[in-house]
């Protein structure tokens, strides 16, 4: 999905999945999708849908709240920051001096080595950085979700937000519950590594202009000055010296076949015993190594860290597993979301099964097809293929247990497990816990609940990394934990989108 289209998909999904607004309403929800449906015809991809719907939506909502257009407009990159990143490089490397105020040059301590070694210790960081990255992205054990759309920003994306976006600070705090910070902190978490692909193009850009200034400054004035080179050095001898020339400064004589003094060379050119020598050959040779150092690697990360960019802008991945997504797929297509429930050691009631396919369809919505799977006997997780087996593609996997049964590891962290490891790859599996029969019997403010519920996670943790979900199905409102479930499942899918297996936290 284009970069506009999925900023403009989450900001009508933070309204949509927010407590209703004066500025959109069911009525708009109902128009967006019939005529997005209109435009598009029913042979789009939900891709298409989804996008023509944002689009439409975000027309009429700007109408209405200007502070939408505002926000959108802020949340934009915009490009006149690399040029003016550049320029600012430019300038800085035009006024650095170059040389020292006697007209002296000291071959071993110029601002243009302390250019190169600003840049190769940048390489190490990035190298560092991409090792770091690469790890990350091999299959590995992924921590289960939990509650909350969106986790909160990190002090990096703030500052980035606040500097680069000039985003209200308002806007980003974790408990600000605004359709429009809901939105703000999303689109920053979606488009994070679109953001970091430009601002590394513009950081290699302004340093590879850093450094062309400086050498522009370093040649202009040595066309109206004459200069000297020598060197001078506390603990270095002409041998060590030579050595470390030959080092940086090698590669740039072998291209450019200007000879490096020898030892009795270097003396004469050590002061303030030595004469020192026109500067010519020395500022040559530091151009030449800044450009084989700085400035070629710099443009080639840019050019690298650009295309990056355009590719992303171009394909922008968004959670389009979560209910809210496909939930919208289906509403364009006329499919019915299939669920299935496998319950272990736990028989539901009339009521349970009641508001389990009630949730449900709270959030998949009114054609959801809610399969519940005769129990899993106490044991029998080793034995799954029946109770998971399925002749319509599943949108959600349901392990559910119940929260007055007294949770072990050898069998309910097993269990889901077990659960996890025989579900294809792309599935998505969340851990329910009914609490209807404990609250019956205990009630609500019974200390014994929050005991309950910490030895579940505690259990389930031990086998497998997932937080489960308690609620008590035979309540007669639902909406609150359909919300909540929603937000985890939501979670869940983020995780799916970055190429993390959410089941693949099972331990050894």
């Amino acid at each position: 999905m284009h970069e506009v289209d999925a900023r403009n998909a989450l900001l009508i999904r933070a309204f949509e999945t927010a407590p209703a607004t004066s500025h959109w309403d069911e009525d708009d929800k109902q128009w967006a999708s019939r005529s997005a449906a209109q435009i598009e015809g029913e042979k789009a991809s939900a891709e298409a849908f989804v996008s023509r719907r944002a689009g439409l939506a975000v027309e009429r909502l700007s109408s209405r709240a200007p502070a939408v257009g505002h926000i959108l407009a802020a949340v934009s990159w915009r490009p006149w920051v690399g040029v003016l990143a550049v320029l600012a490089g430019l300038l800085a490397g035009l006024l650095l001096d170059a040389f020292s105020a006697d007209k002296r040059i000291n071959i071993l301590s110029p601002p243009i080595l302390a250019i190169l070694l600003w840049n190769l210790g940048a390489y190490l960081l990035l190298s560092a950085r991409a090792a770091r990255s690469l790890r990350r992205a091999m299959p590995g054990p992924a921590a289960g979700a939990a509650p909350g759309a969106v986790s909160p920003l990190r002090a990096p994306q703030r500052l980035m937000a606040r500097l680069v976006f000039g985003i209200p600070r308002s806007l980003l705090k974790p408990d600000t519950g605004s359709p429009l910070a809901l939105f703000v902190r999303q689109w920053l978490h979606a488009s994070a590594r679109l953001t970091e692909a430009r601002l590394l193009a513009v950081l290699h850009l302004a340093a590879a202009a850093l450094a062309a200034g400086a050498l522009a400054g370093l040649y202009t004035r040595g066309l109206a000055f004459e200069y000297l080179a020598g060197w001078e050095s506390t603990f270095l001898d002409v041998g060590t010296v030579a050595r470390l020339l030959q080092v940086v400064l090698g590669p740039a004589s072998y291209l450019t076949g200007i000879v490096l003094p020898d030892d009795a060379g270097l003396e004469s050119l050590r002061v303030p015993g030595g004469t020192g020598e026109n500067a010519a050959r020395w500022i040559h040779l530091y151009a030449v190594t800044v450009l084989l150092v700085v400035v070629v690697p710099r443009l080639v990360l840019a050019i690298v860290a650009s295309l990056r960019a355009r590719r992303q802008a171009a394909d922008l991945r968004l959670p389009l597993l979560d209910g809210y997504f496909q939930n919208l797929r289906r509403l364009h297509s006329g499919d019915a979301a299939h669920v299935q429930v496998v319950p272990y050691s736990y028989q539901l009631s009339p009521q349970g099964l009641s508001g389990i396919r009630r949730l449900m369809q709270q959030i998949y919505g009114p054609q959801t097809a809610v399969a519940v799977s005769p129990p899993v006997p106490m044991g029998g997780e080793d034995c799954l293929g029946p109770a998971i087996a399925s002749s319509q593609p599943v949108a959600l996997t349901v392990a559910l247990f119940s929260l007055s049964a007294t949770p072990e590891t050898e069998n309910h962290a097993a269990f889901v497990a077990a659960l996890a490891a025989a579900l294809p790859a792309d599935a998505t599996l969340i851990a329910l816990v009914d609490e209807s029969a404990f609250l019956r019997r205990f009630g609500a403010a019974s200390g014994r609940l929050a005991d309950r519920r910490a030895t579940w996670r505690r259990i389930l943790a031990s086998r497998i990394d997932i937080e489960p979900n308690f609620l008590a199905l035979e309540a007669d409102d639902l909406r609150q934990a359909a919300r909540q479930l929603s937000a985890v499942l939501d979670e869940v899918s983020a995780r799916m989108v970055q190429n993390v297996r959410f089941k693949a936290g099972v331990k050894a």
